[in-house]
């Protein structure tokens, strides 16, 4: 099972879509791979650098209201995870980039509006780090002055044993 929690990367947005996530100009590359220097270059944020030390760092990303919006591409959680990103966190999630995170073994967590805010009041500042405990089902978010934010979240069953395998294929030949 992977290891899921790191250094994270606040997105003080909503609606970002999957062409902001990988361009639509890379969808040819059948090859994860290809797509590890391409991710969020179309995003348009203030203060978002993606040639800066947080992209680069990042494992975990927490961000507003519907992420991953727009087309169905299962290209765009290949380009989060051959980055190493393999948690976002969002008030909520477009439905078929949610599962598609899932069907790749990746954590899509769900959290309301409030929430969202109280974590980034709490730790929206470079050098934040978010540990998954996800049997517990709890994020517990630190900063560098060593204070810790625990926030609990939930997470179906079915979407925790396809995260628990590593992915769809990976859970379907376990069973079938």
């Amino acid at each position: 099972m992977k290891t899921f929690g790191g250094p994270v990367l606040f997105l003080d947005r909503s609606d970002i879509n999957t062409d902001e996530i990988i361009p639509a100009k890379y969808l040819t590359e059948v090859d994860k791979a290809a797509l590890k220097p391409y991710l969020l270059e179309d995003l348009k944020m203030d203060g978002f650098d993606r040639n800066g030390g947080a992209l680069k760092t990042a494992r975990v990303i927490v961000t507003r209201k519907n992420f991953g919006c727009g087309s169905s591409r299962e290209h765009a959680p290949w380009a989060l995870e051959v980055n190493d990103i393999n948690v976002v966190i969002a008030e909520n999630f477009a439905r078929i980039f949610r599962q598609n995170m899932f069907n790749c073994g990746l954590l899509a967590v769900e959290l309301p509006a409030e929430t969202i805010g109280g974590i980034f009041r709490f730790a929206g500042a470079a050098g934040a780090g978010c540990a998954v405990g996800l049997r517990k089902k709890t994020l517990t978010f630190s900063r560098a002055d060593g204070k810790t934010l625990d926030v609990p979240f939930t997470l179906s069953p079915f979407d925790e044993a396809l995260v628990t395998a590593g992915g769809w294929v990976e859970f379907a030949d376990a069973r079938y």
